[in-house]
């Protein structure tokens, strides 16, 4: 991490600020890149300031420091806290101590005090001349050791002066290695964790567009799993961009924050995406039905349109509230906890969806059964991770588990649907069984007669039969409002006839047959002594005659006088 700015507070008897020049890069989760803060503080005293934050290592934490300040406004103080009850959080945003009892809570023994001095030794500092001004230049460092990986604040101090004045750079390291030199303890692990989920992912992705070029052969490639795709897509550039930030950021300690921004929001979309996917399938959306409801799907676009209004707010509140004095997470907030329970309101919306189509369609268990099972897991492992990382992790790990947690909990959600709607005759889950070639028939049946609804269907695996193999009972399966005359026809005769959601009957080649009443036999050929014999047909046209029904037709043919 490399930090560095310039640092001006004077003081006077009616305000007290100090201006700095523009962050350039700044990181507020650690710090751990170069900025240029330009703060003004209110009226108040301020004699101590806090610059930031880091995660060190045991035996390997390093600080590296340039301070430079008139000698005139001699002598500044570095302060170097730690994380302990006693220590950074009894000082931090407690109005009622000043300067002095925030200096007294640090131990000399320990070396927290950097006096920048030429009196003290450790601190580095030289007097240089600058025009008509002498400079206090301080160039040192500090090593760190402690028990276990512990969170460092670093501040400024110059109790009872005339103010802080000063330009700085710091670089904050961990090690060596390029994985953890720049990196603070707490984001170890993170960039090896997200290559890896992008590799995942990109695998999972590549399988969803090799299962849709199957699926679009056979006229199944429906919206819903296209919204899996973009999904999916969507996080695999999500990890991209998170890996091109975080690989900057190990190079060099700065990194580009635009990127990480850029993946924070590609990461969301994706999130979203995937839900409205599956409030659509649990309604039946290209499941059981063609379309959803006009009231259905004004209430989605409202949910939906809160839930990113909200995660909107999230991502401003995270950017523009929250102290880079504090170790805090994005759910820890009044947007994070609205999230929770938008994520709780969409997994109830879900168990009633699900329910109402197994009520209407329950020759689909096979597939809503085991995708009830699998997805309220989905739905309660991101509440019930935002929880533990606020109240159950040390704050000194928390980034690094809950990236981990988080990918895990995404990567999931994404498997388990590659594999229960995977193009395979061996697949008995698989949710479509009308073709994007039907659905154009139902949608153009008049509103108000159920036209959405798709017929019910006996569950199987026929639509992976072979393409050469003729399938002749699927042209008969969906019927617009034509079919009306053989329901009439059938209504005089007094016979049931199985019939789908909108009261339209399902016809196949059988029912025909059986409805209508038999052609008359054909009439037998003159006997002939010199007749030819008749021709032999081949096994296409013998395949297509056996399908009508017709059965006696060679015989006769065959048959003398």
């Amino acid at each position: 991490m490399r930090l560095s700015g310039r640092t001006e507070i004077r003081k006077d008897s009616e305000s007290e600020s100090y201006e700095t020049p523009q962050n350039e890069g700044y990181h507020p989760d650690t710090a751990a890149t170069t900025c240029f803060p330009i703060l003004t503080l209110p009226s108040s005293p301020q004699d101590w300031v806090f610059l930031t934050r880091f995660c060190f290592l045991t035996d390997f934490g390093r600080l590296n420091f340039k301070f430079r300040y008139p000698k005139s406004r001699c002598c500044q103080n570095i302060l170097l806290y730690f994380d302990e009850s006693s220590q950074w959080p009894a000082v931090y945003k407690r109005p009622d101590k000043d300067c002095y009892l925030k200096e007294s809570v640090l131990r000399p023994e320990n070396n927290q005090v950097i006096n920048l001095t030429t009196h003290y030794t450790w601190s580095g500092c030289m007097v240089e001349g600058e025009g008509n001004e002498e400079m206090l230049s301080c160039v040192g460092g500090r090593s760190f050791r402690s028990v276990r990986e512990r969170w460092w604040y670093i501040a400024l101090s110059k109790c009872g002066g005339d103010g802080l004045q000063l330009e700085y750079e710091m670089t904050l390291t961990n090690g060596q290695s390029f994985w953890t030199e720049h990196f603070s303890a707490d984001e170890f692990g993170i960039l090896e964790t997200d290559i890896t989920f992008l590799v995942i992912f990109a695998t999972v992705f590549m399988l969803s567009c090799y299962f849709a070029y199957h699926l679009k052969g056979r006229q199944l490639l429906h919206t819903t799993y296209k919204m899996f795709m973009t999904a999916a897509g969507v996080e695999v550039l999500s990890l991209l961009f998170f890996c091109f930030y975080w690989g900057l950021y190990a190079r060099d300690g700065v990194g580009n924050g635009s990127l990480k921004i850029l993946g924070k929001l590609l990461f969301s979309v994706s999130f979203l995406i995937f839900l409205l996917m599956l409030i659509l399938l649990g309604k039946g959306f290209t499941v059981t039905r063609a379309r959803i409801s006009h009231s259905g799907s004004v209430k989605l676009s409202i949910y939906m349109t809160v839930y990113t209004i909200t995660y909107i707010i999230l991502f401003i509140y995270e950017a523009e509230f929250f102290d880079p004095g504090e170790v805090l997470y994005a759910y820890d907030s009044p947007a994070g906890y609205g999230l929770m329970g938008l994520q709780l309101l969409a997994y109830v919306w879900f168990c009633y969806a699900v329910l109402v189509s197994l009520k209407r369609y329950p020759e689909k268990q096979p597939f809503y059964i085991p995708f009830f099972t699998a997805y309220t897991l989905w739905f309660f492992a991101v509440p019930v991770m935002a929880l533990i990382a606020n109240f159950g992790i040390s704050r000194w790990a928390r980034e690094k588990i809950v990236n981990g947690i988080q990918l895990g909990i995404h990567l999931y959600a994404h498997i388990v649907f590659l594999a229960i709607t995977r193009p395979s005759a061996a697949n008995k889950n698989f949710p479509y069984h009308v073709r994007t070639s039907q659905i154009g028939i139902l949608l153009s049946s008049p509103k108000g007669k159920g036209a959405e609804c798709f017929p019910h269907h006996a569950y199987g695996n026929s639509s992976f039969l072979g393409d050469s193999q003729p399938n002749f009972t699927e042209l008969f399966s969906i019927h617009s409002d034509p079919v009306k005359t053989i329901d009439e026809t059938v209504a005089r005769k007094g016979q049931e006839v199985p019939r789908n959601c909108e009261h339209k009957i399902i016809t196949t080649t059988a029912d025909l047959s059986s409805t209508f009443s038999p052609l008359p036999p054909p009439i037998p050929p003159r006997s002939s002594a010199h007749s030819p014999p008749p021709p032999r047909l081949t096994s296409h046209f013998t395949e297509y005659f056996s399908m009508q029904g017709a059965t006696g037709m060679g015989s006769n043919a065959l048959s003398g006088p």
